[in-house]
């Protein structure tokens, strides 16, 4: 099998639904992924492994519990990282900018959909000041500039 992180989010929801694949397996490869290169790529702002492993085993006891015919969505139990311009609650957000800094009590809509669709949220990713210049480089104290290999 190639390795998890280059098959497509809906072939590793295939394995998830065969089994063949834990979501804690995908959570643990993606965080050792993210400890590997996160230094040369600056993705993250903040990483919330604890939080994407507490929701991974839930999905697990939920897929244990699923009827073979039951859909449970088709990327149930991957992984993905929200942008840092949208709530998630309990997870500081900085919006890319130094004037900006609050932990919300809540999730935006697509967080909650993300949440409803099985999807494991790993952290928040580094973007331009509110979202606006074309580049992700924010200020240092805020995070770390962006690198696309």
């Amino acid at each position: 099998m190639a390795e998890l992180h280059d098959l497509t989010a809906l072939e590793q929801a295939a394995l998830v639904r065969r089994r063949e694949v834990s979501p804690v397996e995908l959570v643990e490869h993606y965080a050792r992924r993210s400890d590997r290169l996160d230094a040369e790529v600056g993705a993250f702002v903040t990483r919330t492994d604890d939080l994407a492993l507490d929701a991974a085993r839930a999905a697990e006891r939920r897929l244990a519990e699923a009827a073979p015919e039951e859909d449970l969505g088709p990327l149930y139990g991957t992984v993905v990282p929200a942008k840092d311009l949208v709530f998630v609650a309990g997870v500081r957000c900085r919006l890319g900018s130094v004037a900006y800094d609050m932990t919300p009590f809540g999730d935006d809509h697509v967080v909650t959909r993300m949440r409803q669709g099985g999807l494991l949220i790993t952290g928040k990713t580094s973007t331009p000041e509110f979202g606006l210049p074309c580049y992700t480089e924010p200020d240092p104290e805020v995070g770390p500039a962006s690198r696309t290999p």
